[in-house]
């Protein structure tokens, strides 16, 4: 009790601009006009094959049903009380509240120094501050992230939760505490440290202390399923309509929980209640009081939960989505209100959002309050920003390029990010609908209520390496004419230079040519599904990356044989050849900076 009393110590408490509304009636008949008529138009809308849904008003499930298919082919109906859904990243919310079990029992401590508890691997001290238990449930580890070999195809791939942490332990790159930047890595930590405290494996820990406790009799935490579960799962399905396979998470502590709607229900049911069944109330309080945020203004975590105002309302949130589960759970503890809804295809992402924010709308209306006008504003700088969630050591460095966010500022003082206008608030926020805008850290920062974003170095923009590659692409065309040269001066029967001049002129215009397959390769490769990368490297990427290795090599002896050949060749030639050296050394620039000479997969 002594360390769950120190864990109280920095907390912050909730945003000051929280204050709730009102909250309308909910019943099993408001409930069910509700869903009823939402949802079978969506389903058809979004080509999402099945849905099921839960809603808890204080102590008792309003609602529970299911929508359109869980088996397609077989014709198998969703149905809340049987079908099995992978809940994903919703089991960090499990893994935290195991983590607050710990605190409770005495066993671990949210302000320990991770590296204290570890004993088999440890984390390099690239800043002073240590990262705590806490920074894990928090994402403010500043863990860099990865897809790449994080999932596995069949059980035999799969290898012990400690085994794979310490074998695949993540570059620092930000001090712990700053800003949130959403980890798996860091929440399977979390998780393995509630085995090491409890002595249990991780699926044992869920089912004992926090799944049969509950009465949750229709889930799992264990992968492959049991056999008993095993036939109830749902089926998932691509954008396509095609089934996707069951992939096993190798972080099981961030998503491995499969469950049913209904016994989801009962896990709101005790976080709306004090934890009862699997939390003190004085532990309950702890966990569901603000633990992070970068600026009281905006969103942040509340140990584990993502802790929002929606609607006016402060919202306890968490979604999960793994290959073709779209689902979302959500709290909104001043009304006593709970909801989760889970999707079995990736057509659903954007009708989840729009069912939840119907939900809001009819059951808990509100509205923002006017901003207080205390903080000192701070203009946001514009340029482009990178999200903190990703890859700085390997070859997923490059989806950088992919996700960059520029943000402008009119004259009027709105800005344009996201694809949004955000208005001035008075309090050194922006607003755009109900998500909330500030930058911390004097500006290197741009913290929104759902991510955070990093200015971005010039060299790290995407107009600054669509013009490398530019450049380097006209190259490589124009290589095209050293070929054509080469058959006029047969036809001709002139000598085209000396014979090591001929073969500089010929290796590098092979290395810019074969450049620029490899951009066209890497291309469709960025461009493909990243279920493809989950259990680890495709050979097809594999061999790709041969390819700027050749190129440098053909590069660095194009560069020799030219020296030794430049005597011989006309001014003209000597240029294009040291445009095309140039091209070369570009390409290198631009491998090397994304980590893509070798294979480096972090």
């Amino acid at each position: 009790m002594l360390l769950l009393a120190a864990g109280l110590v920095g907390f912050g408490a909730a945003p000051s601009h929280a204050a709730p509304p009102s909250c309308a009636a909910l019943s099993t008949t408001t409930a069910s006009a509700f869903f009823e008529a939402e949802m079978p138009k969506r389903l058809r809308s979004s080509g999402t094959p099945g849905a099921v849904v839960s809603v808890v008003s204080g102590t008792t499930v309003a609602y529970a049903h299911g929508f359109g298919h869980a088996d397609v082919a077989a014709g198998t109906q969703m149905d809340p009380e049987r079908t099995l859904v992978r809940i994903a990243s919703i089991t960090k919310l499990f893994t935290a509240t195991a983590v607050l079990q710990q605190v409770e029992a005495g066993r671990l401590d949210l302000d320990a120094d991770v590296n204290t508890l570890l004993t088999t691997f440890q984390f390099p001290r690239t800043y002073p501050q240590p990262i705590r238990v806490r920074d894990l449930i928090n994402h403010t580890a500043g863990f860099e992230d990865r897809i790449i070999g994080t999932g596995a195809r069949t059980a035999d791939d799969v290898v012990p939760l400690g085994e794979y942490l310490a074998k695949n332990v993540p570059a620092r790159i930000r001090p712990p505490g700053v800003v949130s930047a959403y980890s798996n890595y860091g929440a399977a930590l979390a998780g393995y440290l509630v085995t090491k405290a409890a002595g249990e494996p991780w699926d044992t820990y869920v089912q004992q202390h926090l799944l049969t406790p509950l009465g949750m009799t229709h889930s799992t935490a264990s992968e492959p399923l049991p056999a008993a579960l095993a036939a109830d799962l749902a089926n998932s399905y691509d954008e396509d309509g095609t089934r996707v396979p069951f992939t096993f998470d190798l972080l099981a502590p961030d998503g491995s929980v499969s469950a049913t709607a209904s016994d989801m229900a009962k896990f709101m049911i005790a976080h709306l209640n004090h934890g009862e069944g699997i939390l003190k109330p004085q532990t309950s309080t702890v966990m569901q009081t603000r633990s992070f945020s970068a600026d009281p203004r905006v969103g942040g975590y509340a140990h584990g939960f993502m802790d929002r105002v929606l609607h006016g309302h402060r919202v306890l949130m968490h979604g999960g989505d793994w290959e073709g589960f779209e689902s979302v759970l959500l709290l909104v503890p001043d009304c006593r209100l709970g909801l989760f809804v889970s999707l079995n295809s990736l057509e659903g992402a954007g009708m989840l959002s729009e069912v939840v924010d119907g939900f809001l709308d009819r059951f808990a209306p509100g509205s923002e309050p006017a901003a207080s006008g205390s903080q000192q504003p701070v203009v946001p700088q514009a340029g482009f920003y990178a999200p903190t969630r990703r890859n700085v050591t390997g070859i997923e460095k490059l989806l950088t390029l992919l996700e960059l966010e520029r943000l402008t500022v009119t004259d009027s003082g709105t800005l344009r990010f996201k694809n949004k206008t955000w208005t001035p608030e008075g309090d050194g926020a922006y607003r755009a609908g109900d998500d909330h805008l500030v930058a911390v850290d004097d500006g290197r920062y741009v913290v929104t209520d759902g991510s955070a974003f990093e200015r971005a170095s010039r060299a790290d923009t995407l107009p600054f390496n669509l013009a490398v590659l530019a450049g380097f692409a006209i190259v490589a065309l124009s290589a095209l004419v050293v070929p054509v040269a080469a058959v006029a001066h047969r036809i001709r029967g002139h000598a085209a230079g000396a014979r090591s001049w001929r073969l500089s002129r010929a290796m590098a215009t092979l290395a810019v040519l074969l450049g620029l397959g490899f951009l066209a390769g890497l291309t469709t490769a960025l461009l493909g599904s990243t279920s493809a990368f989950l259990a680890g490297p495709p050979a097809g990427l594999r061999a790709l990356l041969a390819v700027p290795i050749v190129v440098f090599a053909l590069g660095l002896a194009a560069a020799g044989t030219t020296v030794a050949g430049w005597r011989q060749a006309g001014v003209a030639a000597r240029v294009h050849q040291a445009v095309l050296l140039a091209g070369i050394v570009a390409m290198a620039w631009f491998c090397w900076h994304w980590n893509l000479i070798g294979w480096q997969f972090s």
